[in-house]
């Protein structure tokens, strides 16, 4: 079993800026992938950002040149660093990890709100 926890959301004017980040323990293995994902009410949750074991990142074209992803893989932790945010980025944002198994480990998610 692998837990998630994220941290860091928050409230913040449009053009601010926020740092998610989220700590896998448990069962953690060498070789997997995390993820952001997010959710706005009524709206299913979409893809953010991906980050391999080997540091390759995918971006959704939507928050590409915003936000960064990145990950110290010696703490297990992912973050999310969120610069120049908009209202349409306020939504749940949830932190996901697949490794071999076919389970998927889900956080418990984190507000960001985006003021206008």
């Amino acid at each position: 079993q692998v837990q998630m926890v994220e941290s860091g959301g928050g409230w913040v004017q449009t053009g601010g800026s926020l740092r998610l980040s989220c700590a896998a323990s448990g069962s953690v293995e060498r070789f997997n992938v995390m993820a952001w994902y997010r959710q706005s009410p009524g709206k299913q949750r979409e893809f953010v950002a991906s980050i391999s074991s080997v540091s390759i990142t995918n971006y959704a074209k939507s928050v590409k040149g915003r936000f960064t992803i990145s990950r110290d893989r010696a703490k297990n932790t992912m973050y999310l660093q969120m610069n120049r945010l908009k209202p349409e980025d306020t939504a749940a944002y949830y932190c996901y990890l697949k490794q071999s198994g076919p389970d998927d480990y889900w956080g418990q998610g984190t507000q960001v709100t985006v003021s206008s």
